[in-house]
Order: C-alpha cells, then sequence, then structure tokens
C-alpha cells in the first residue's frame, strides 16, 4: 500500500509547536511505514478532516493525527463506532493513555512506543478485513 503526500498536511503540521510538530512528523512516519508493509490493500489518502491530518483507505478505518486538548501532547484519532480503542484497551492499557472511545494519548515525555503503535496503526488501516475477528485477529 502506498500514501499519496498531501502538502497541506504537511503545511498544517509545520503550524504547531516545535514540540507538537516534531512528534506528529514522527506519527505521519509511523503511519506511512504500516502503510507501505501492507500488501493490496490499495492506497491510502492522506488529507485533511476537521483540520487535522487524516489517513483514509478503503479496507480501513480513518486515522486522524493531531494536538490534543490544546495541551503539550499528540493524540492519534480513531473511529469511535468502531471496537479500535476498546481492543488497544484491553491489550495496550499498561503503553498509552486512552481518551473515550476515540483516542491515543502521547504525552510530550513520553518515547513513542513505535511497536505497539504500529500494531494499532496497522488494526486501524485493515479494519474492514479484521472487525469480526476477537480482539481484531491480534
Amino acid at each position: 500500500m502506498q500514501v499519496k503526500d498531501n502538502k497541506t498536511v504537511v503545511k498544517q503540521i509545520h503550524n504547531q509547536t516545535d514540540v507538537i510538530s516534531k512528534q506528529l512528523f514522527a506519527l505521519r512516519d509511523l503511519v506511512k511505514q504500516v502503510a507501505e508493509e501492507i500488501e493490496d490493500s490499495g492506497v491510502v489518502e492522506e488529507t485533511l478532516k476537521w483540520s487535522e491530518p487524516s489517513y483514509v483507505t478503503k479496507y480501513g478505518s480513518t486515522i486522524r493525527i493531531n494536538r490534543y486538548a490544546q495541551t503539550n501532547q499528540v493524540a492519534v484519532y480513531f473511529n469511535c463506532q468502531s471496537s479500535l480503542i476498546e481492543t488497544f484497551r484491553e491489550i495496550y492499557s499498561d503503553t498509552f493513555a486512552f481518551e473515550g472511545k476515540r483516542a491515543l494519548v502521547l504525552k510530550k515525555e513520553q518515547v513513542i512506543p513505535v511497536d505497539e503503535l504500529k500494531h494499532c496503526i496497522l488494526l486501524a488501516l485493515t479494519y474492514h478485513k479484521v472487525k469480526h475477528l476477537p480482539l481484531l485477529g491480534a
């Protein structure tokens, strides 16, 4: 799968503070890395939804990244109607902070738990293929 880059998204990320921008670019890179590892799933479109960098695919659930609640934190947002956050809580309750049924929250001091977050991104980008499985097949 490949990600179609969007210059407007890059500009939106650059408009954040240095700390937030750095984390958002790291999250963007993780989404792109995971997308490139998925075979036969089409294209991930990088776009803005609600002024937030978003990643949309035919077989997955939309992922959004942005500053969290005007703090020096960032969040990875998922569709609250999906079972993604519920599954992530079950698997990674000691790794991430959560906001309701829609977001993983990363504190500015937190080193991004790359392997765990890549797994969450993979489940989101393939959601419609795995949503019927217990714990999304994790």
